[in-house]
């Protein structure tokens, strides 16, 4: 596990984050993002106990997706006595009249990071003004791609470069869900060379591929990655928690 706290503008983050994109049916999931909806979206206490069970391995916070359902999960599990901190991504479509920024201040979200559908627009003016509104919320801002290499390439020449510090992107070893073709070795020095280049803390998703890889294989893989500083791994289980977190701990 990547263990312990990095500090970032006076806040302490935890390296291990529980994922959330299982519990609200994430596409990249296939035929399996139904079954999530059904035995997780619609039911906040399954979703609660994933993140009890998380905080009693030892993972100290939450990558979250700040949809209704999931929220109430989060204060299910604060309320039975399992805090988790808060690295939450902003919704690319809130409700009407709901402000996610204002709703994750409440919730004490230490980092608020914009959805990749926004970052991978690359509109700078837009960036800047949402940016702002984090910055200006007190929560350290991020952005989060889908696309690692085009968005970062075209970052590190942006008018927005110094105005976040995290950047969550997809890393895992067959470059699943990463925009390259093969993730040979080439492709990996590039990818590292333009993350190193960019000089931010990295948020590393979807390093199990969306279930592809096994955890002892997807960490095998981590482990070798010397930009990474904190990984965010998505749950569908108290099970799957078990045997994912402790196998990240032995890592």
């Amino acid at each position: 596990m990547l263990e312990g706290f990095i500090e970032i503008n006076g806040q302490k983050l935890p390296r291990t984050l529980l994922g959330t994109s299982p519990f609200i049916g994430a596409p990249q999931f296939g035929h399996r993002a139904r079954l999530y909806i059904l035995d997780l979206y619609r039911k906040p206490e399954a979703m609660a106990s994933i993140i009890a069970k998380s905080y009693q391995l030892g993972v100290r916070g939450i990558q979250l997706l700040p949809y209704p359902p999931v929220v109430e999960a989060l204060q299910i599990a604060r309320d039975e006595g399992f805090p988790m901190d808060i690295v939450a991504t902003i919704r690319p479509d809130p409700e009407e009249g709901v402000d996610d920024v204002e709703l994750l201040t409440q919730l004490d979200a230490k980092a608020i990071l914009l959805h990749a559908s926004v970052t991978d627009q690359c509109n700078w003016d837009l960036l800047g003004e949402k940016l702002d509104v984090i910055n200006d919320s007190g929560a350290i801002p991020g952005l989060v791609t889908h696309t690692p290499f085009k968005t970062t390439r075209k970052l590190l020449d942006s008018p927005v470069l110094n105005d976040f510090q995290i950047y969550g992107v997809p890393v895992n070893r067959l470059g699943y869900l990463m925009d390259c073709d093969t993730h040979g070795p080439e492709d990996r020095a590039k990818f590292r060379e333009l993350i190193m280049n960019l000089d931010k803390t990295v948020m590393a998703k979807k390093v199990l591929a969306a279930g592809i890889m096994t955890p002892n294989d997807a960490f095998d893989y981590l482990k070798t990655l010397d930009f990474v500083d904190i990984v965010a791994v998505g749950i569908a289980s108290e099970v799957e928690a078990e045997e994912t977190f402790l196998k990240l701990a032995e890592r």
